[in-house]
């Protein structure tokens, strides 16, 4: 099966108080997108790689691309009002190269730049015989559910930490898109799960962190050094 994937980058660097958005900090020797792109490239050079942004960021990077020699063969499409609308516009351009429905399609952060390509391997070749697979890992630490004014320990056992790449078979992924926007989306899997779709969970990896905040830099500097 032909193997694509939608990378979504639509921050703003809020949280990081940084003006330059959260995917075009530099982690090492050239921007966290870049980083992204390069993993999955680096695990399968035939994947067809599909790069959602902010229409005002996009002159941006394509300078990005020039100063650093980015060459890797990526697409750009225009993001959404949300994440859900970006991941549409993602996904249009994904089927325009698959009218017989039969790719596996798979949708990631882009300021997750320390996915394993065992991970990603996994991911898809699962998706051969599951139609929704998702990496997660444990919870290590004690969890408490509140109300804003009381709590109570849950057990973790029955918790894990969603990652991504989120892979799916593409007629599912299409057919789940066609539904109205949810708050309740927060993620690809919530999508394709309320259209009525069994979400398979597979082991991803702790590297494979979401970089959000000015510590996940120095992080992401650290993991990056190994």
């Amino acid at each position: 099966m032909k193997k694509q994937i939608i990378i979504v980058a639509g921050g703003k660097g809020l949280r990081m108080n940084s003006v330059v958005p959260k995917q075009f900090l530099v982690v090492g020797n050239k921007p966290v997108l870049m980083h992204t792109l390069n993993r999955f490239y680096e695990t399968d050079s035939q994947i067809n790689i599909i790069l959602v942004l902010p229409a005002d960021q996009i002159d941006y990077w394509n300078s990005l691309c020039r100063e650093y020699n980015f060459k890797i063969s990526h697409q750009v499409v225009y993001g959404g009002e949300t994440r859900f609308h970006s991941v549409k516009n993602g996904l249009m351009k994904a089927l325009e190269c698959d009218t017989d429905m039969q790719s596996i399609i798979g949708v990631h952060d882009g300021v997750r730049p320390f996915v394993s390509s065992e991970v990603i391997n996994r991911c898809y070749s699962l998706c051969q015989n599951h139609t929704a697979v998702i990496p997660a890992i444990e919870v290590y630490e004690t969890i408490r559910q509140t109300d804003g004014r009381h709590s109570h320990t849950v057990d973790r056992n029955l918790y894990r930490l969603v990652q991504t790449p989120q892979v799916f078979r593409s007629a599912i992924l299409a057919a789940a898109y066609e539904q109205p926007f949810s708050s309740l989306f927060t993620d690809d899997a919530s999508v394709v799960e309320a259209f009525g779709e069994t979400i398979y969970l597979t082991e991803g990896n702790r590297e494979n962190i979401k970089i959000t905040s000015a510590f996940d830099i120095v992080v992401a500097n650290a993991l990056q050094n190994q």
